[in-house]
């Protein structure tokens, strides 16, 4: 008997992190997705997953915190390496650099960037064992491009850039695919308060994206079965970054 799919989604419950999880769970995928503190919203999640017809299980912790990442993935990622890893955690403090405060600095990286080292330090090794896996890093236009105002995310989300440009160097030889979506303006609680009348002009297609456009690449780049994508950054932008 074929052994079930399994798609970690770190940061799954809300935003584009909720709508990959349904994506991947249309797809086929049992899901555990892990979230910092909105019990709610990862409990709706994992209400909809099992609607779906697929198994859902949410863990809450902080991936800034090394202990407590390892205290929760460890065990389950030993017992069977998941298929699909999607890193999506990621929050934003935004300020320009000359009244950056120190904590507004290391919080965004230490989230963001830092995350992405405790996760992945602690599921390689398990899916390197299966020789086989799927990794899709979530940065951001503002990690091509910069953002004025965010410095601290700009540098967090191009470092996860180049963290999974690295990585894919590593692994590819072992049949673990590792690629990267830069999403630009997504309709998501992260950008409400953006100034979106001033955006809106410089975007191609004249709208600005869903989380449900990025769950859909997140998606090919972790089910489709005829891959040759490796080492890449894919852009969901609409055109903002060309």
């Amino acid at each position: 008997m074929e052994k079930q799919k399994i798609a970690l989604v770190i940061g799954g419950s809300r935003g584009i992190g909720r709508a990959t999880v349904l994506r991947l769970a249309r797809s086929g995928f049992d899901i555990c997705l892990t979230y910092h503190s909105n019990h709610d919203a990862a409990k709706e999640v994992c209400q909809e997953v099992r609607k779906i017809g697929r198994v859902c299980e949410a863990i809450a912790f902080d991936v800034a915190n090394q202990e407590e990442t390892e205290r929760a993935l460890k065990e389950r990622t030993e017992a069977q390496a998941p298929d699909v890893v999607v890193y999506n955690s990621g929050i934003t403090r935004d300020n320009v650099l000359v009244f950056m405060t120190s904590e507004e600095w290391h919080d965004v990286i230490s989230t963001n960037l830092n995350g992405f080292y405790n996760v992945m330090h602690v599921v390689m090794f398990p899916m390197l064992r299966e020789k086989q896996g799927r990794i899709v890093v979530v940065s951001s236009t503002s990690g091509e491009i910069g953002q004025a105002g965010q410095v601290n995310y700009s540098a967090s989300k191009a470092g996860l850039i180049g963290a999974a440009k690295a990585l894919a160097r590593e692994v590819g030889k072992k049949n673990i695919f590792v690629n990267v979506v830069a999403p630009g303006v997504i309709e998501t609680d992260m950008t409400q308060d953006l100034p979106k009348e001033q955006l809106l002009p410089l975007i191609p297609i004249h709208r600005f994206g869903t989380p449900e456009d990025v769950a859909a690449v997140i998606d090919f780049l972790c089910s489709e079965k005829n891959m040759y994508i490796h080492g890449q950054v894919i852009g969901i932008n609409g055109g903002l970054a060309i």
